[in-house]
């Protein structure tokens, strides 16, 4: 991969409003807590969506994915909250972070256009996946396997050591909320 493509995908996700920042592939641990907050299932999504455990696959499997990528860059989107209650700006936040990961999905998509067959890239966000409405998970196949981005906590990752791998803030002060996504590449 040419030198020029990591900064290039550094300026379109600067593009798509996101935080950034790069880490060293090999730096990042998979770890089984992460996993198994997922299975706690506080979010609900926990064997109901295709992006999620189990569904997502293993750490194991994980883990085997991580070892093809050299790099990777953080993408985070920080908003504002009236207070740790304030649901609303949660979700208008989190509905921000996914339009952005959209956005640089297709930009990404076109930046490696001319490779075919692998993708040399992994995107990861934040939550499930929120491409369906309803996810079609367990009963039917996913919709759109090619799109769906899986959460850096599905995979295994601690956001908060993501971050400080990157170099780029976990947490802002009061009344701000994060959410962090990243992109490995070879």
């Amino acid at each position: 991969m040419s030198d020029a493509i990591p900064e290039r995908l550094g300026e379109a996700a600067r593009e798509c409003g996101f935080i950034t920042g790069v880490f060293n592939a090999a730096d990042v641990r998979l770890r089984q807590e992460v996993r198994d907050a997922c299975a706690e299932d506080k979010c609900r999504a926990y064997g109901k969506n295709w992006s999620c455990p189990p569904a997502c696959g293993g750490l194991e499997e994980w883990g085997k994915r991580m070892r093809e990528y050299r790099s990777g860059i953080l993408l985070q989107t920080k908003g504002y909250t009236e207070d740790s209650f304030d649901y609303d700006s949660m979700e208008r936040i989190g509905e921000e972070h996914n339009r952005r990961l959209g956005a640089f999905q297709e930009k990404i998509e076109m930046l490696f256009a001319d490779t075919a067959g692998d993708r040399p890239w992994l995107l990861l966000g934040s939550g499930g996946c929120k491409i369906c409405k309803q996810c079609t998970c367990p009963a039917a196949p996913c919709a759109f396997p090619d799109r769906m981005i899986v959460s850096v906590e599905a995979a295994g990752i601690l956001v908060s050591e993501l971050c400080r791998l990157s170099d780029v803030p976990y947490y802002y002060g009061p009344d701000t909320l994060t959410y962090t996504g990243c992109l490995f590449i070879n």
